[in-house]
């Protein structure tokens, strides 16, 4: 009997994962990322703008579609 998993089974358990983390960032992104819309300053923006250079480096991986 084989127990070891098979790439496909590995892929199926960690899809659930990167999803549940897309929601809680999707969500963070609703609430200003816990800042008062206020109270954001330069740092904040230089911190969404790795956040962004991060995802486009993302997205090349799977699309090679990056902006």
């Amino acid at each position: 009997m084989n127990t070891k998993p098979t790439a496909i089974d590995a892929y199926l358990q960690r899809l659930p994962m990167i999803l549940d983390k897309l929601e809680a960032l999707r969500q963070l992104a609703s609430d200003h990322f816990g800042h008062e819309p206020d109270a954001i300053h330069w740092g904040h923006v230089g911190d969404l703008g790795r956040v962004d250079q991060a995802l486009d480096e993302l997205l090349a991986i799977f699309d090679g579609q990056a902006k």
